[in-house]
């Protein structure tokens, strides 16, 4: 969703401010439909991470499910809007400000992480990235993941336009060998959410479970 410190982006934080400026949501205010499918994986009261939350959607959802949620996004103006929309829905999330490199990562302390089209990461970035999703899991703790796939670039629906950022099958597989992969699917689907993503897309999602 938002955050990223690639030179293609250039300052990641003013970029992402200026898209979340509007009191217009850019993602909407509903739950990504991956994770909103799959979200069952995990239990009230357990503890899930949301990864470059943005403006808020997918973790006070996941709250209102009755989970404990940590979510963080670069963004001070996305994570504002993250806060208002927790309290408007009557529950808590412990969103931090941070890139994802200088989060405070939890180790091995999360029962499940929401990873949902945080495509902004370059190779290199995105190795470090999903490291720390790895290592923040618990034995036993999901991973539920969605992206764009190469084929997106024809859509141009949403999602970065540079080949580099975005999945394959193969690269996911191989960038969690360390999980155990419940479900990979590459789709197609109509997407609505929000301005940001909108219309034909070519969507990759996984569901990967800490050994």
């Amino acid at each position: 969703m938002s955050q990223n410190t690639a030179p293609a982006f250039g300052d990641a934080a003013e970029t992402w401010n200026r898209r979340f400026s509007s009191d217009e949501f850019l993602f909407g205010t509903e739950p990504n439909a991956w994770l909103k499918a799959h979200a069952g994986v995990w239990r009230s009261g357990q503890r899930v991470l949301c990864v470059a939350d943005g403006e808020g959607r997918n973790s006070v959802w996941l709250a209102r499910r009755g989970l404990q949620v940590d979510a963080f996004d670069i963004a001070e103006v996305g994570v504002a809007k993250a806060r208002k929309l927790a309290a408007e829905a009557g529950v808590s999330v412990n969103h931090a400000v941070a890139d994802c490199d200088a989060y405070a990562w939890p180790d091995a302390a999360c029962d499940g992480v929401a990873a949902i089209f945080i495509q902004f990461a370059d190779p290199a970035q995105r190795q470090r990235l999903f490291e720390r999703i790895v290592a923040s899991l618990k034995p036993g703790g999901t991973l539920v993941l969605q992206g764009y796939t190469p084929k997106q670039l024809d859509y141009r629906t949403g999602g970065p336009p540079f080949a580099s950022h975005l999945y394959t099958p193969e690269l996911l597989r191989e960038a969690f060998t360390g999980l155990e992969i419940v479900e990979l699917r590459e789709y197609e689907a109509e997407v609505a959410e929000g301005s940001g993503h909108r219309g034909r897309s070519a969507l990759i999602g996984l569901v990967a479970r800490r050994r």
